[in-house]
């Protein structure tokens, strides 16, 4: 029921849509409030819900110390990026990279983006049918087709305003869900949470603050508090996934309010799933599990009441839901507006932009759910939250450092910039491959951001801003070359 419901309601806000600009953004013209709460319910949805009381479980409360980072790199965008973007009229994060570059460069990071995107998310759509799976007795594969399929109905039909009201509304349900998780483990435990917080000091999982200097750690504070602040400026500020809903907010102030506002909010987040993890950990007395991913899906479907278990299983899909739905439509979009207008000669025609939109929409659902089912052969050893976080960062580095050099560097030009791009990338990958027990991921995205500016800033030739251009004006002012 909750299904059919929240497709339909979906599918009905999508009436009347007559052009690219209507199902991509909303006419712009959404209020900050229900962005917000879209993009926390985007970026952080079913890996919240899953995976994070599994980080907590195996470890302590360190994982909040990322988020202090992500609040501060969202100020960074909200002070520098954000304007940026709304100088002029651009339709994809990566439209700026045209205006100061050209084509190429946006082809270049659009396609970086949907790569990404499509590897990232294939992995949170395998972790959202780990429960389904569990309840229903389905395969895998046929779980995570069932979450594709409904979700890609209302996406197709509702476009980006279906996207952001039904993933502010999903995202209450999960939230909801894990505050009965909460209530549950308070009975199903002999002391309740006075006992489960006891245990858990008394084994140093309260621990939040990490000082230590080793870079192998995931979880420090110079990897939360630097690493994080990188990490977000890339996934905030040039990844469409994110920087579609703030462009369609009403102006640059709503803007604003909807990115620093859901650092806020994520922060709160992020601790009530991890606390969540602490229970658990109590409950099932710390024992091994095949995946740390299974352990809160598993105490969902076998030991709450059938009632209980069912509105948390809803919140479950409603975050893999929120999730899939913002990726197919960010997707689309990048594909419509970076490629195909174009490549057809329909820049300015919006219903051809919208038809075009559409079949995007089917082609990378399609995508996903392939990429998703892939992934079960992949799965042993983390948790799919460090997964997606450690794909998006080999690239993350490589996109913000050309954001950079497309807003602050006058001596970069499109050459230089794009081979900045792939310089930054192949490092940070091949860290990644050969290295990656000695530096941590989120170490990955400041890595990537500082090879990529030194490569686009040294081969750099120099060009003179256009009309178009997002340089400061006290940069156009002059063609010499300078950082």
């Amino acid at each position: 029921m909750y299904l059919v419901g929240v497709t339909a309601w979906g599918a009905w806000l999508g009436r009347g849509q007559t052009g690219g600009q209507d199902y991509f953004l909303g006419n712009r013209e959404l209020p900050w409030i229900a962005v917000m709460l879209s993009i926390v319910a985007t970026e952080t949805s079913t890996l919240t819900f899953l995976s994070i009381p599994g980080v907590s479980y195996l470890g302590t409360l360190g994982f909040l110390q990322l988020t202090f980072g992500y609040l501060a790199g969202r100020v960074v965008v909200s002070m520098f990026l954000l304007p940026a973007y709304y100088r002029g009229e651009l339709s994809t994060a990566y439209a700026l990279l045209e205006e100061r570059f050209g084509q190429g460069a946006r082809r270049f990071a659009s396609a970086v983006f949907m790569v990404t995107r499509l590897l990232a998310d294939s992995v949170r759509l395998f972790a959202s049918a780990i429960p389904l799976a569990l309840v229903t007795g389905w395969d895998y594969p046929v779980s995570i087709a069932v979450i594709g399929a409904v979700t890609l109905v209302y996406t197709y039909f509702g476009g980006i305003k279906a996207v952001v009201w039904v993933d502010a509304v999903q995202m209450g349900l999960y939230l909801l869900g894990a505050v009965v998780a909460i209530a549950a483990l308070q009975m199903l435990t002999p002391d309740g949470w006075t006992g489960i917080l006891s245990s858990a000091g008394e084994a140093g999982k309260l621990d939040v603050l990490d000082w230590s200097l080793d870079f192998s750690l995931a979880y420090t504070v110079w990897a939360g508090v630097l690493g994080g602040a990188v990490f977000t400026m890339a996934s905030h500020g040039t990844d469409q996934l994110l920087v579609q809903r703030l462009l369609t907010c009403r102006d640059v102030e709503a803007s604003k309010k909807a990115l620093v506002g859901s650092g806020i909010v994520v922060m709160g987040q992020f601790l009530l799933f991890l606390v969540v993890g602490l229970g658990l950990w109590v409950y099932y007395e710390g024992r091994a599990f095949d995946t740390t991913d299974e352990i809160f899906a598993r105490f969902i479907v076998e030991e709450l009441r059938p009632g209980i278990s069912g509105l948390i299983v809803a919140g479950v899909f409603a975050a893999a839901m929120s999730s899939l739905s913002s990726s197919i439509n960010s997707l689309a979009s990048a594909s419509a507006y970076d490629f195909w207008a174009p490549w057809a000669g329909a820049e300015d025609d919006e219903a051809r932009t919208l038809r075009a939109g559409k079949v995007f929409t089917l082609v990378w659902a399609t995508l996903l759910v392939g990429g998703a089912i892939l992934f079960i052969q992949l799965s042993e050893g983390n948790t799919a939250v460090e997964v997606a976080l450690a794909i998006a960062s080999v690239v993350y580095g490589g996109l913000l450092g050309t954001f950079i050099l497309a807003i602050r560097s006058q001596r970069a030009d499109q050459r230089s910039a794009i081979v900045g791009m792939i310089a930054g990338i192949s490092v940070v990958a091949a860290i990644w491959w050969f290295a990656r027990a000695s530096v941590a991921w989120p170490w990955f995205v400041p890595i990537g951001t500082a090879v990529t500016m030194a490569v686009g800033w040294a081969l750099g030739r120099g060009s003179t801003a256009g009309p178009g251009s997002t340089l400061p004006e006290s940069d156009r002012a002059h063609t010499s070359p300078s950082p």
